[in-house]
């Protein structure tokens, strides 16, 4: 199971506690903002998942980063309709016919398999 505590330190200020990492959300400039956290999660999610890759099919990749980039739509409700995910393997070439099972096997993350079926959220006041 996966928890995660999010404390309100004022205005637009969040603490989230999870295990025993923590860090600032923000709205104002002071933290990470919820949509990037969004987007951090998924793009740290398929870098684990291109590691597991690498490892499983004996590739010597040795470094690797990713972008992630989305834009809100403009039109409600307000969400991303795109999210575009660029992976830099550092100059690992990888031959067409590995590409193509690489990526499918990134895209079952737990993070884009979530996105991709549009979980619902259940929110309660306690």
């Amino acid at each position: 199971m996966y928890h995660v505590d999010i404390i309100n330190n004022g205005n637009s200020s969040f603490q989230v506690k999870s295990k025993d990492y923590e860090l600032v959300v923000d709205t104002k400039g002071k933290g990470i903002t919820p949509p990037d956290t969004l987007l951090a999660g998924l793009g740290a999610c398929i870098g684990v998942y291109i590691r597991k890759y690498a490892e499983g099919a004996k590739l010597n990749i040795e470094q690797f980063s990713l972008s992630v980039d989305a834009e809100f739509s403009k039109e409600p409700p307000v969400c991303f309709k795109e999210i575009r995910v660029s992976v830099d393997l550092k100059g690992f070439q990888l031959e067409e016919r590995r590409e193509k099972a690489f990526l499918e096997f990134v895209k079952n993350c737990p993070m884009h398999s979530t996105l991709k079926e549009n979980p619902l959220v259940e929110i309660k006041i306690l």
